[in-house]
Order: structure tokens, then sequence, then C-alpha cells
């Protein structure tokens, strides 16, 4: 019996012992959980926060891509609209000579063909033009403006509605698709 006594006390014994760490047991595998969310919910906002950071920089490189095309759709047509600007000015002066020419021949006693074969030149040289883009700055009476007219000479008028206006054009002023490429160069009423 000493035996089975001895079984008997060991078991008491283990038991409280086994008892008592089974629920400190318990708490530490609680507590380890709890740590290992805690990481794990840190580790997700880091990562929440990247894919945010990922995000935004992705719409503004996406914003930038849109603004850098527009601007050079922009920059490409206007471009194209006014290449050939130094070659549609070129053909100014000649069409100086035209309107001289016209005058000069309904002035004289000049064939009607000469006049008519000088209108037709100027019309098709003018209808060219207006097709490229290139518009006469009417300016005779116009009130005088800086953005499309030159003043060579002012004169003095006796009519106060004629003062500051524009009352004679010494040369035709153009426009290439709304942009001034020469100006008028006019006679100011003062």
């Amino acid at each position: 019996m000493e035996n089975e006594e001895k079984e008997i006390i060991e078991e008491n014994l283990e038991t409280p012992a086994e008892t008592q760490e089974a629920p400190h047991k318990e708490e530490k595998e609680k507590d380890r959980r709890k740590r290992k969310i805690a990481e794990q919910a840190e580790q997700i906002k880091a990562l929440t926060g990247e894919v945010e950071q990922a995000r935004d920089q992705y719409l503004r490189l996406q914003a930038e891509w849109d603004n850098y095309r527009r601007r050079t759709a922009r920059e490409r047509i206007e471009l194209i609209d006014n290449a050939a600007k130094d070659v549609l000015a070129g053909f100014l002066p000649v069409l100086d000579d035209c309107e001289r020419a016209m005058k000069v021949l309904r002035d004289s006693d000049a064939a009607s063909a000469a006049v008519e074969g000088t209108e037709l030149i100027y019309n098709k040289l003018m209808g060219y033009l207006n097709q490229r883009g290139v518009e006469r700055i009417e300016a005779l009476g116009a009130a005088f403006d800086t953005d499309y007219h030159e003043a060579v000479a002012q004169f003095p008028v006796e009519d106060p509605e004629k003062k500051n206006t524009v009352i004679d054009v010494t040369q035709q002023g153009y426009t290439l698709n709304g942009k001034v490429i020469r100006f008028a160069k006019v006679v100011v009423g003062i």
C-alpha cells in the first residue's frame, strides 16, 4: 500500500501544479496572439500607407502625362499654323506692289486689259493668303490701337470725333490666324 499512497500523493502534487500552469500558459498564449495581431495590424497599416502613396504618385504622374500631351498637341498645332509665317509675310511686299500698280493703272490711261490682269493677279494672291489665315487689318477710320497700328505721323484735325482715330494708312497691316505679322502704318488725328 505504500506504493499506492505514494502514487496518490504524487498525483495530488502534480495536479495542483498542472492546474496552476494551465491558466498561466493560456494567458501567455493569449498575450502572444494579441502581440502577433498588433504586429500584423501595424504591418497592414504600413502597407496601406505605402499603397496610398503609390496610388497618389500614380495619379500625379497620370495628370502630368495628360498635361504634357495636351501642351505638346497645342504647341504642334500652333507650330503648324505659324510654320509658314515668314513665307507668307514675304508675300506682303508683293501684295503692296500689286495694290500700287492697280492704283497707278486706274489713274492712268492704261488699257483695261492691264488693269484687269493686275486685279486678277492681286485677287488670286489675296485669296491664297486668306486661305492660309492671312487677313487685312482694317485701320482707316478706326480708333488708334497700338496692338494693331503703328503711328508714323500725327495730323491735327478739327473734328473732335476724328481725334485719336486713323485718318490715313501708309502701309496695310496683316494678321496670321489672329496674330499680327505686320502692323498697319497709319497717320493718327490729334
